[in-house]
């Protein structure tokens, strides 16, 4: 029973509270510490030589992804899960421009669906921010480390990782590489039987599949635990016959309705299409990542990425990066690929991303804060006044580029509830706020 009870916690931390979209808890727990409270250095979190007991975070004794502890943990995937690594270029390291702007800390916008006024200063702490950076016409105008993070620590991007796996498909089919009206059974056989089988890979980039698949915590018969199952790196109980990792469990998934109709924001399909770019390729993930961006965008640190127990990277949110790393991603997609100057990321590629996904099967998915949304290459996007996208993942992570205004920002953040939708009241009109502000100075 012991045993049985160890592995099913291990499932829960390493597949389900960290980086998929938690739909169960949509709303701030009102016994949850404060932002200084919950801080890893003031509880002390694996402080010491050891650390003291009660502040250990670790395997398998406690839940690392449980509040507060996510919030040193977001900071340490790599000590905490097997990890592969995503390689920059040493030689090629671009260094990144300031031009610090006064003020931002007082800008006030008003939150969502209240009539109180808030400082961007203020929105940091409810927001359980870690790191954030604001770049404006290329140059850092903000930049600020929190918590558990500093300068070159990588840390947890969770669904951002999704916006990633959606951007290295597009450069593959801007180089010819990935034909997007391809069926995936024509790509990787072993998911004919499957739901993905009969979808076109741009229905998996767009989440538009249907597939019977539940991502529904408060069940506990849905999917994702069969899918946690499945991914959980580390040994399984004698007892256990389902599928070896993420790719054994994707040629499970079986088809529900038509394909092409209605948003379904699903892990599985980023995973699906982390297979079809290694199909293509011929190359594990995490290198692929790291050939045609991490090495040629300049990045400071070599980014790290979650695997399962055969190796294969979490192309659906296992990436850790660094605040400022994020950042120049952010800055390549905002300037149509090009990076000082040399055409690093086909434009084409770019293009396709900012063109958006259908609002119509988007609405169909209920999504409040974005009642105007769409979702096209794994990126979310905003179709306000700004032309505003975004990569966002569970926890307030967030890259979110306003062309209109040619700014943009990262955010990395251990918000205690993992739902954007919580953490979209006091983010998106702060955004707004700093375009504003921006734009006036």
């Amino acid at each position: 029973m012991t045993n049985k009870k160890t592995f099913l916690t291990l499932v829960i931390c390493v597949c389900s509270s960290l980086f998929f979209v938690v739909k169960a808890n949509t709303a701030t727990p009102k016994t949850a510490l404060s932002d200084q409270e919950s801080n890893p250095n003031t509880l002390g979190l694996m402080k010491g030589f050891p650390p003291p007991v009660d502040k250990r975070v670790m395997l398998p004794d406690s839940n690392f992804f449980s509040f507060p502890n996510l919030r040193w943990s977001v900071c340490h995937m790599r000590e905490l899960l097997p990890t592969a690594s995503i390689n920059r270029n040493v030689s090629g390291y671009q260094p990144l421009e300031y031009a610090l702007v006064n003020g931002i800390d007082d800008v006030k916008f008003t939150p969502t669906n209240t009539k109180s006024i808030m400082s961007w200063h203020d929105s940091l702490a409810k927001n359980y921010t870690d790191g954030m950076l604001i770049i404006h016409k290329g140059k850092i105008v903000y930049e600020k480390y929190r918590g558990c993070l500093s300068e070159h620590v990588n840390h947890a991007a969770m669904s951002m990782t999704k916006s990633v796996t959606g951007l290295v498909a597009e450069i593959l089919i801007s180089k010819g590489i990935l034909q997007d009206e391809s069926l995936v059974k024509e790509i990787v056989p072993e998911l004919e039987n499957s739901a993905f089988g009969d979808a076109t890979v741009r229905q998996v980039m767009d989440m538009t599949t249907s597939l019977k698949y539940s991502e529904n915590y408060a069940d506990p018969n849905a999917d994702i635990w069969k899918y946690s199952a499945a991914a959980n790196p580390l040994p399984k109980p004698e007892s256990y016959a389902g599928p070896i990792g993420y790719f054994e469990y994707l040629q499970t998934v079986k088809k529900d309705n038509e394909h092409g109709v209605i948003f379904g924001y699903k892990t599985v399909n980023t995973d699906a299409l982390g297979w079809i770019i290694s199909a293509v390729t011929g190359q594990k993930f995490n290198d692929v990542v790291s050939e045609l961006l991490w090495s040629p965008l300049g990045m400071e640190v070599s980014a790290d990425i979650t695997v399962d127990g055969l190796g294969i990277p979490f192309s659906g949110g296992g990436m850790s990066a660094t605040l400022r790393d994020l950042a120049r991603l952010g800055l390549a997609v905002a300037n149509d690929g090009m990076v000082n100057g040399i055409q690093v990321i086909p434009k084409s590629a770019i293009d396709s991303i900012r063109k958006g996904g259908s609002k119509d099967a988007f609405s169909k998915a209920g999504y409040k804060s974005m009642p105007n949304g769409s979702y096209r290459s794994m990126w979310w996007h905003f179709h306000n006044a700004n032309g505003a996208f975004a990569a966002r993942g569970v926890h307030g992570q967030t890259i979110y580029i306003d062309p209109s205004v040619d700014m943009i920002i990262v955010r990395l953040a251990s918000h205690p509830t993992a739902s954007n939708s919580v953490i979209d009241p006091t983010s998106l009109p702060a955004y707004q706020a700093i375009a504003d502000y921006l734009m006036s100075n």
